[in-house]
């Protein structure tokens, strides 16, 4: 029997498109081959009515879509991930016994291990490169069957994944997810390509004692950027790991079993001892070299711990018989009619010409030289500069802090020696993952704590965080991530117990972004990765000082 026509088709609007029509159960991916000649980069997934979905999804109604390509933040995630699997393949293929950890973002990429029985290297890396590049050719598909927990462990287990193992003790669903691509079968947080030869673009760095997977990105038009080393920041990543062995734990079960046994309380106390030993050597370190560096910068991305690490560092000055005095960059913003406007035509407080240049290093070059100078209060409600009597001078044993976020740029304090500065780079640089192959980005944690933070003293819900977070990300990529490197020292204030307690205050406030939001997937995402975590409802154990209490309130400082 022939149906009428218009019961087997849908329609299909696009955005910037118009609106087409379909066979009723067309997949996203065959609709997509319509379009990728429209897009500027591969398209990976796709917006359907509000909702995430990966291209295998079938349309059976009329819908409105928008597609998602690699180099788009929720892209570049599916992509990242989808390339892991591939590696990961490879390694198991290549080195029988294997295990391969997946670590944490580094130098545009993503920093992961091979534990074999001996060192991996530069030749292995190549070996791994070639083969992975056979596997994309091979066009495997990468399918998604959903499995009883068992069974998955099972899996797990078979391949000395014990990571994967002691989390689905903490799995509330009966069943699991599990993506297979050829003959190995895994768990990953989140949506996949269709099959493997979407992941054509990447490639190999040896970067010893691992390897960093290069990935496409926007700021390279698409493709691999040049590899620039962070040494710096891979340090602290590797001290972090060292701080994770001597509290023994690695991944999040593993920080479960503490809260479930009620051993979080010591936990929680020798993780703050460490950032106290932490910001203790820091201030020692300013300390030997005082008379000829007075100038402390402090610079970082949002929601890093800014206010609380100065307040620290400040009392570890004292005790070292310092005598720190502050000012505030903001007092020194360009007068409302002169602030940068930005690419949409809105003041952009954010850039560093929004800082009068000229008058703040005038001040700051008197200041130091131990003249008394007279700084000004900026009146955020007039828009402008003011003069209120409120004088500086530092005598030799006062060092001058300035915490902003163009701090390790030179050109925000040019007319001061290089020698003369001491930069310190703060950011919550997690170091705990979900599972072997699945790592908490510092992104996430840091948008976590802003949430929370913003509900409670900025009256922003989710939707508004979520808005602001965009614009946030482009300001640090511009002002503060080029230059982390400049500094002399970094400090992690990653908390390995924070995301257990910021849970029980994120959940609710993401749970209100309703399924009309712009932000629902987002949201959405966020709410499944809380959920691997169980909640650390005590919170006494967390110090008045703690960092955590910048975002949860109750701390000494203010």
């Amino acid at each position: 029997m022939i149906q009428d026509k218009e019961q087997c088709t849908i329609k299909v609007t696009l955005e910037n498109e118009g609106s087409f029509q379909y066979e009723k159960g067309i997949s996203l991916e065959e609709i997509s081959y319509d379009f990728q000649k429209n897009e500027p980069y591969q398209i990976v997934a796709a917006i359907v009515d509000n909702q995430l979905r990966e291209l295998s999804y079938s349309l059976n109604e009329d819908c409105d879509i928008k597609f998602i390509n690699e180099c788009s933040p929720i892209g570049a995630r599916i992509y990242q991930r989808s390339l892991s699997f591939i590696f990961i393949r490879a390694c198991m293929e290549l080195f029988s016994g294997c295990r391969v950890s997946v670590e944490h973002s580094l130098s545009k990429g993503l920093y992961c291990e091979v534990h074999y029985k001996r060192q991996i290297d530069e030749a292995d890396t190549q070996r791994i490169e070639y083969r992975m590049k056979e596997i994309v050719e091979e066009d495997v598909p990468l399918t998604k069957n959903r499995i009883p927990v068992d069974e998955a462990i099972d899996i797990f287990r078979e391949y000395g994944q014990m990571g994967k193992v002691n989390l689905m003790k903490y799995r509330e669903k009966p069943y699991i997810n599990i993506y297979q691509c050829g003959w190995l079968k895994n768990y990953f947080y989140g949506y996949m390509v269709p099959s493997t030869r979407y992941m054509k673009k990447f490639e190999l760095k040896f970067y010893s004692p691992g390897i960093i997977i290069q990935l496409p990105i926007k700021e390279a038009d698409g493709q691999i950027p040049n590899f620039e080393e962070q040494p710096k920041l891979f340090k602290v990543f590797r001290e972090t790991e060292k701080w994770g062995e001597i509290l023994e734990i690695d991944h999040v079960a593993t920080l479960n079993d503490l809260i479930v046994t009620r051993k979080e309380g010591e936990f929680i106390r020798i993780a703050e001892a460490l950032h106290e030993k932490k910001i203790a050597q820091i201030a020692d370190t300013i300390t030997e070299h005082i008379d000829e560096k007075k100038l402390i910068l402090i610079a970082g991305p949002s929601s890093s711990g800014k206010t609380t690490f100065s307040k620290r560092l400040e009392i570890q000055l004292k005790v070292n018989g310092l005598k720190p005095v502050s000012i505030s960059l903001d007092d020194y913003f360009v007068n409302r009619e002169d602030t940068p406007l930005d690419d949409k035509g809105e003041f952009d407080f954010e850039a560093l010409n929004a800082i009068d240049l000229e008058l703040f290093n005038r001040d700051l070059k008197r200041i130091l030289a131990g003249e008394e100078v007279e700084i000004p209060t900026f009146n955020f409600h007039l828009g402008k500069r003011e003069y209120k009597g409120n004088k500086i001078k530092i005598n030799k044993d006062q060092p001058l802090i300035l915490e902003g976020i163009h701090c390790l740029n030179d050109k925000l304090t040019e007319s001061i020696p290089r020698n003369k500065k001491f930069k310190i780079y703060i950011s919550a640089l997690t170091q705990l993952n979900i599972d072997e192959h699945n790592r908490i980005p510092t992104t996430d944690t840091r948008l976590i704590r802003r949430l929370v933070r913003d509900s409670k003293f900025r009256s922003n819900d989710a939707n508004r965080t979520l808005f602001l977070w965009q614009s946030v990300r482009r300001g640090e990529e511009k002002n503060i991530f080029p230059f982390q490197e400049e500094a002399d020292v970094m400090f992690n204030s990653a908390l390995f117990y924070e995301l257990s307690i910021l849970k029980k205050y994120a959940e609710p406030l993401l749970r209100q972004v309703d399924t009309t939001s712009p932000y629902h997937a987002e949201a959405k995402r966020l709410l499944k990765f809380l959920n691997y975590f169980v909640n650390l409802e005590k919170e006494e154990d967390v110090p008045k000082t703690s960092i955590l209490r910048e975002f949860i309130d109750g701390g000494s400082f203010h």
